[in-house]
């Protein structure tokens, strides 16, 4: 299963919490993550997506931003790209659903109690496009976390070598990863907040 993000307000996640969310079944991952340097290719292939999501939804898309380590120069990523998506209310799957479809992507999270959340995978492209509604804190914090990751090399280092240690350890769930990120990914926040 691909992992949603990786940050506060998210306790681990439960099996039974991962086989509610999933669309499609889901499939256990049983071994440890893959990291790759950072790709100067991935922000062209965020374009590419990007073009493709406001193709299909117009005005819509109210906001779509490279956000996850793929987006962090010097960062080594998953090769996931992950996309934020920002819609009125992404509760109402039947106003962007069907020209994302119809675009190649597949639903494959629904988390309902978690600022209505929802993630589709990429046509032709690993993509994990999370959708949250318009004035959800996600949309703003998100994109700071990145942005924290990309000025300070502290914080960048201190991410890349969490990554490295827990990417070694075999994960029953990908998503067990990203939860146990959380820690470091809150600290970094906190720093990112008193700095400001």
């Amino acid at each position: 299963m691909p992992a949603p993000h990786d940050g506060p307000g998210r306790a681990p996640t439960s099996e039974a919490a991962l086989r509610e969310a999933t669309v499609g079944g889901l499939s256990p991952h049983g071994a440890t993550i893959t990291l790759a340097d950072y790709d100067p290719r991935w922000p062209e292939l965020f374009e590419r997506e990007a073009q493709r999501v406001r193709a299909a939804l117009g005005g819509a898309a109210l906001r779509v931003e490279h956000v996850g380590s793929t987006s962090v120069p010097g960062l080594c990523a998953k090769p996931v790209i992950d996309i934020l998506l920002a819609v009125a209310d992404s509760a109402d799957e039947a106003a962007y659903l069907p020209p994302l479809r119809q675009a190649g992507y597949t639903l494959r999270i629904r988390e309902p109690g978690w600022y209505q959340h929802r993630l589709l995978n990429g046509p032709d492209t690993d993509v994990n496009l999370h959708v949250f509604s318009a004035g959800c804190p996600e949309i703003d914090r998100m994109p700071r976390f990145r942005d924290r990751l990309r000025a300070d090399e502290r914080d960048r280092d201190a991410y890349a070598a969490t990554k490295r240690a827990l990417a070694g350890q075999v994960w029953w769930h990908v998503q067990h990863y990203a939860d146990a990120k959380s820690a470091v990914v809150q600290e970094i926040m906190d720093r990112a907040d008193t700095d400001r």
